[in-house]
């Protein structure tokens, strides 16, 4: 086989294409930076949820069913959040803002409390399913990457400047 036989450069992608993929970028963009300023407002509440008697007992109860049951229990509400949460962009897409508001905050905070509680209790039985291990590898491949991407733009590093500006200024405020 001889060695000047390199792999074919990849084709040009056409002025439409590049500039989807640049809007696609541009808003996982910014839900990666807003994300990153509303962190420290949701995860403190959701460490509370997770302290609650009734979580713990959720998730005991979870821990302790079949793997074909601790699937069903996160497809369930899986299956109700994420329409939801396209729900939600639909009614922003219409101009009904605080619908839209309302809507997608309930999907995430079901998508928080109940898929991430049951998946975090059942996660071992989960991941004897060699499909389901493959998929949340593939997931986490790709939220990687993309993740790495975000925080290699400037955008981000300028908004990773700004947040922790505010978090200095706060302190002193409060000081």
């Amino acid at each position: 086989m001889p060695d000047d036989l390199q792999p074919s450069p990849a084709p040009e992608r056409g002025p439409l294409i590049r500039g989807l993929l640049a809007a696609l970028r541009a808003v996982i963009t910014v839900f990666v930076i807003l994300d990153e300023f509303l962190r420290p407002l949701y995860r403190p509440l959701l460490r509370r949820l997770a302290e609650l008697r009734i979580m713990r007992r959720l998730e005991e109860s979870v821990a302790a069913l079949p793997p074909p049951l601790v699937l069903l229990a996160l497809a369930i509400p899986f299956a109700i959040a994420e329409p939801l949460k396209l729900f939600g962009l639909l009614l922003f897409a219409r101009g009904q803002f605080w619908a839209g508001l309302i809507v997608t905050a309930f999907a995430h905070l079901m998508s928080f409390v109940f898929v991430e509680r049951i998946y975090h209790a059942g996660r071992e039985k989960l991941m004897s399913y060699r499909w389901f291990a493959w998929v949340m590898g593939q997931i986490v491949r790709v939220r990687d990457n993309v993740l790495g991407w975000v925080r290699a733009t400037a955008a981000y590093d300028l908004a990773m400047r700004t947040r922790d500006a505010v978090r200095h200024w706060w302190r002193t405020v409060r000081a």
